[in-house]
């Protein structure tokens, strides 16, 4: 029980470590101990994830291939193969269903898990966090990192504290003053461009977060102050949602060399149609808008959309509404070197989905 009396919960965040990069190092022994990079080592190239050993020398996730190799010049970039990371992520939230219903997946690396009246024999949230961990480990050959607290806040901040391979505890008595201690910039929901305004605000810390008043804050970052107020003071009454429903679906892909005409466009935007139409019959979504973006050489970025009162009736109609957004493009004046494909407004038929998912496709021009 927290000091007024109400029940606190006991939450559990785990997130994988190097999730991509660990399952290519398990699978090829060839790549352990070595600095990994999944995704393309091409000009425009993007790391979809990095090892820990190339992590040593800078190297991250989103980071462009030409950089991390001046970075890192002995860095290995392998293919990411997307079907095996989501085969492994089922496995585990097949282990996390052992001890609670309640799983709030982020992505398919990480999940908040809500054990509060699930502990089983009467072990501690931090016992069930280790036999997670131990169970991920003995039947994936991987390593999750897990942080328990009494809210979904701490949780995503201690899991990532002892990282990897780690495990940290935030109790009720001691979530404010470890607010206090760390940089906003590294608060779950405070972005760059977030953190860089309150620095702007002389808000570097969670103790400055915490001095400035509700009034001032809801000036500054509208709605989302009062979440800012609440978590500077440890406070995060948001649940764990298990049933949270998928938002969108997309990919998007960055081309070697630019595009500049529509025929060179459609046959670059199939790859796409082939990453998000399987997954989007597996889980029976049924969508209404279908979104394209493209960006251009000189970095300048559209999005066209277009919706529907009736659901996509089946791929040969996602084709060609993605094909009726993408032709005025063309002629085009400048080169395309992105294009991403969306598709949202969903009505669920039977399936439980996860938010948004997007897939990077970057560098993958004729391979």
């Amino acid at each position: 029980m927290d000091p007024a009396g109400e029940r606190l919960r006991k939450i559990i965040h785990i997130d994988m470590d190097a999730f991509f990069a660990s399952v290519e190092q398990r699978d090829n022994p060839e790549l352990r101990g070595k600095p990994l990079a999944v995704g393309y080592g091409r000009e425009r190239g993007v790391v979809a994830a990095a090892s820990y050993e190339a992590r040593q020398f800078g190297v991250r996730s989103a980071l462009p291939s030409v950089t991390a190799l001046r970075k890192c010049p002995e860095l290995i970039f392998t293919a990411p193969r997307f079907d095996v990371y989501k085969a492994v992520s089922l496995q585990i939230r097949a282990i996390f269903a052992r001890f609670t219903p309640l799983i709030e997946p982020l992505s398919l690396d990480e999940a908040y898990l809500d054990v509060t009246d699930f502990l089983q024999g009467g072990d501690t949230a931090t016992e069930t966090a280790q036999a997670i961990r131990a169970m991920i480990r003995e039947e994936t050959r991987l390593t999750a990192s897990a942080g328990v607290s009494y809210n979904k806040f701490l949780a995503k901040l201690a899991s990532g504290q002892n990282k990897p391979d780690g495990l940290c505890v935030i109790t009720p008595k001691q979530g404010p003053g470890f607010v206090e201690n760390l940089p906003v910039a590294r608060f779950h929901g405070v972005g760059p461009a977030t953190a860089e305004k309150m620095r702007r605000l002389g808000v570097v810390t969670g103790g400055d977060l915490k001095s400035c008043a509700l009034e001032y804050l809801q000036e500054n970052f509208g709605k989302a102050g009062g979440f800012y107020y609440a978590i500077a003071r440890g406070v995060d009454e948001r649940p764990v949602r298990p049933d949270r429903e998928r938002k969108s679906l997309g990919a998007e892909r960055t081309f070697l060399q630019d595009l500049f005409t529509f025929e060179q466009a459609v046959t670059a935007l199939q790859p796409l149609v082939d990453r998000i139409w399987p997954p989007y019959e597996n889980m029976r979504l049924r969508g209404r808008t279908v979104t394209l973006k493209v960006k251009f050489a000189d970095f300048r970025q559209i999005t066209r959309s277009h919706s529907d009162n009736a659901p996509l009736s089946g791929r040969p109609e996602f084709e060609r509404r993605a094909l009726a957004l993408l032709a005025p493009i063309f002629p085009a004046r400048r080169g395309v070197r992105l294009l991403g494909l969306t598709l949202s407004g969903f009505n669920r038929e039977a399936c439980p989905n996860e938010g948004q998912m997007s897939f990077q496709l970057d560098g993958m021009d004729g391979s």
